[in-house]
């Protein structure tokens, strides 16, 4: 099964980092936070990904060409030009990397992606700027088991302030930073069928509106519940919290041995 990321976009809201790079290339304990999302997957047995490229995605291929020399033991003889690898410590990836425009939208990016896709098989897709601890696995289970064109992932997302219960003018209780509202949010994970893309008008169609909105008019869109780990790099904040996160040793979604 092939995994597409959509890695298109420029992460204005992260402040200065997305002026240097593209917001997928975004570090997290000294890796981008791209390698996170294809090591989730790659501990779930996909290991093959077609990743949707738009602004500075130049530098998404400058990282993947370079990673077998960078991943490797190596020896250069520098009069003849040649390179010879040893011990090459890279995960087992294929990785497609495709030009879909900086300004196109992400209904759109996916629909450029069609030839690259497997006909009439399943696919995941995710963004590229979510980490979580989801059993890919059981997911994908999920979308064969129920045999309609797309699966999403619902999550409920972690709150960002601390919630008091008053009496009058009497705090009861305080729980900092406890979940959302207990409403469940569109996670970003989803697995599905090739026909979703015939639900893409082109270039300017937002994957979230016309194409979600149909599949779920017309019954063909189920919800995977997800209630543990899950965090988008939406801005700075965000990605202070998951760098310290992974420097505590206790990353919720690290589930791949190293």
């Amino acid at each position: 099964m092939k995994a597409v990321i959509l890695a298109g976009g420029r992460g204005t809201r992260i402040g200065e980092e997305s002026h240097l790079r593209p917001k997928p290339m975004i570090e997290i304990g000294g890796r981008p936070i791209l390698w996170h999302i294809m090591s989730m997957y790659g501990a779930h047995g996909v290991n093959e990904f077609v990743v949707a490229l738009g602004y500075r995605g130049d530098m998404i291929k400058q990282h993947f060409a370079n990673y077998a020399l960078y991943s490797s033991d190596i020896t250069v003889d520098t009069r003849r030009g040649e390179i010879q690898y040893h011990r090459n410590y890279a995960e087992p990836w294929r990785v497609t990397m495709v030009d879909t425009g900086e300004e196109t939208m992400t209904g759109g990016r996916l629909k450029r992606l069609a030839r690259f896709l497997d006909a009439g098989e399943s696919f995941c897709l995710t963004y590229g700027d979510g980490v979580t601890d989801l059993d890919i696995g059981a997911l994908i289970a999920f979308h064969h088991a129920h045999g309609r064109l797309a699966t999403v992932t619902a999550v409920v997302p972690p709150g960002r302030y601390g919630a008091l219960s008053l009496a009058g003018d009497r705090v009861e209780n305080f729980t900092e930073k406890p979940p959302g509202d207990n409403a469940f949010i569109n996670g970003g994970f989803f697995v599905l069928q090739p026909g979703v893309l015939g639900r893409i008008d082109g270039d300017d169609t937002p994957w979230e509106t016309a194409p979600l909105e149909g599949l779920a008019r017309d019954g063909e869109l189920f919800a995977f519940r997800h209630t543990g780990f899950w965090h988008a790099m939406d801005t700075l904040r965000d990605r202070t919290q998951l760098e310290a996160l992974w420097q505590s040793g206790r990353a919720p979604w690290k589930v791949w041995n190293q």
